[in-house]
């Protein structure tokens, strides 16, 4: 019996696929842990808020590609459902996680930006960015290993 993950050959053309498709690599959203450091220190330094938005735009760009990487005609979702259409509805509910994590994050770097929120609200936003990210690329993960696992034998 099978216990263990599958490895299956794509059946995207590894030529039609976006480059950091091809090979796992560092995640492409930045350094998280530099964006949880003002958690710490918010409020404590005096460009607390430029700091913040340094910090935020690696995690949007990173955002960006990997929305680019998985949506679309040549996504990962696209090679998922080819494989495995029962995953629709997973892959529908981390399609709909994009437009809410892409919304926090222009949420969040507004809130930076304007002088009028105080450091405990950009903390609770900071964190439930931080949470959204962590829920998603653990969901990301759970549908993959759904993907291309497979219990091949039966009980003896």
């Amino acid at each position: 019996m099978v216990t263990g993950p599958i490895q299956q050959p794509s059946t995207v053309a590894a030529a039609a696929r976006p480059p950091a498709a091809r090979q796992p690599g560092p995640t492409p959203l930045g350094d998280l842990h530099a964006l949880a450091r003002p958690l710490v220190t918010l409020g404590g330094e005096p460009r607390w808020r430029e700091h913040l938005v340094v910090q935020l735009g690696p995690v949007r760009r990173g955002f960006a590609e990997h929305v680019r990487l998985t949506e679309g005609p040549a996504g990962l979702y696209a090679e998922l459902l080819h494989q495995a259409p029962r995953l629709d509805r997973g892959v529908r509910l981390l399609t709909h996680e994009h437009a809410a994590i892409a919304a926090a994050i222009v949420a969040l770097q507004r809130a930076a930006e304007l002088t009028s929120g105080t450091a405990e609200e950009l903390r609770e936003r900071v964190a439930h960015l931080l949470r959204a990210l962590d829920r998603h690329r653990q969901r990301g993960a759970d549908l993959l290993w759904e993907a291309y696992q497979a219990d091949l034998g039966g009980e003896d």
